[in-house]
């Protein structure tokens, strides 16, 4: 009996080393299998030194209690960096922010060379702001960025790669500017587009201009075209329903008139030009059919012509008068009827 008991003994004895056994190996495996992702390195310190290269992703084995496994992200890591206050180079206080892409190249490098890689980036990326913005000038900041971020990078990039970690691209976010100097560049812009506006109205009045200098050459080489121009004016003006008509007179026919107006003692006032009272021709009024035209020998300046020739230009002058004096007549009478016709109509 007591040999039984003793054998059964033991066996439980056994039983129990052998579960264990189990347990240990079970909590051996455990602490000796790790998996590593895809977008992660392990690297191995055995007794807190690095063994060998980075591991793979996958399932890895390492020695439990011996082995220590830190796992190193090769994501592209987002990083903002803090808005940070300088002054120009042309004197002008700004505050800049940004943000920066980097990612992990050598995980080894990462780890072993720097307590922490993501500090230490942040941190050069600050300082390294607040230089590029002392080194540049307020137009840079706002229009030649892609120059300024190509340089923010290689500033951040040189001490980054001795760290393992590569500076994918920073960009900068927005330049922050005093109140008064966002008002002294809304005066900048708009003195600048009123210039441009006054040099456009400019260059369109020269080119007016020469077109009309073109016309009036024109329109010297054919006389008829400028009674056209004047009719054609009239029924512009006559288009609406005006109560007035407005009628131009040429001023050579104004010379005219005051040159053959008869003075008190019954002679006529010598006119400007050399020749004296000529058929000039100015507004068709046929002053030069008169005798003192046809006799071949002109009055010279400044003396009085013949009264025979005087009484003739004066008959043909009050003639000419009497005439446009109808004609105005005739053109207001027109005018009053149509006034009248409409408002006859409307009542």
């Amino acid at each position: 009996m007591d040999r039984q008991s003793s054998k059964e003994a033991i066996q439980m004895f056994i039983l129990y080393i052998i579960f264990g056994l189990i347990v240990l190996g079970a909590i051996g495996a455990g602490n000796s299998l790790r998996i590593v992702k895809q977008y992660e390195r392990g690297v191995v310190f055995r007794l807190r030194r690095v063994t060998s290269e980075a591991k793979q992703p996958g399932m890895t084995a390492i020695v439990p209690f011996v082995d220590k496994l830190e796992k190193v992200n090769l994501q592209i890591i987002t990083m903002p960096i803090p808005a940070q206050e300088g002054i120009t180079r042309d004197n002008v206080t700004v505050r800049v922010d940004a943000v920066i892409y980097f990612k992990v190249v050598d995980p080894r490098r990462a780890i072993v060379d720097v307590e922490d890689y993501q500090l230490a980036v942040g941190q050069v990326a600050q300082t390294s702001l607040r230089s590029i913005i002392g080194q540049s000038e307020l137009d840079d900041l706002l229009t030649n960025r892609e120059r300024l971020n190509q340089g923010l990078a290689i500033m951040i990039d040189n001490p980054a790669v001795d760290w393992g970690v590569h500076i994918d691209r920073v960009e900068i976010k927005d330049v922050a500017l005093p109140e008064s100097m966002k008002r002294s560049m809304s005066r900048q812009a708009e003195a600048e587009r009123e210039r441009r506006s006054r040099v456009i109205i400019a260059d369109g009045e020269l080119q007016a201009s020469n077109k009309l200098a073109q016309a009036a050459e024109a329109m010297a080489d054919t006389p008829s075209a400028l009674q056209l121009r004047l009719l054609q004016t009239i029924v512009e003006v006559a288009a609406e329903r005006n109560s007035t008509l407005v009628l131009p007179f040429p001023v050579e026919l104004l010379r005219f008139l005051e040159g053959n107006t008869p003075a008190a003692d019954g002679t006529v006032k010598a006119s400007s030009s050399a020749g004296g009272a000529s058929g000039s021709g100015a507004g068709g009024s046929g002053a030069g059919g008169s005798g003192a035209s046809g006799s071949g020998a002109a009055a010279p300046a400044g003396t009085a012509p013949s009264g025979a020739t005087g009484k003739g230009d004066a008959a043909q002058t009050s003639a000419d008068l009497d005439e446009m004096m109808r004609a105005l007549a005739a053109s207001v009478k027109l005018t009053d009827t149509e006034d009248g016709t409409e408002e006859g109509g409307r009542t």
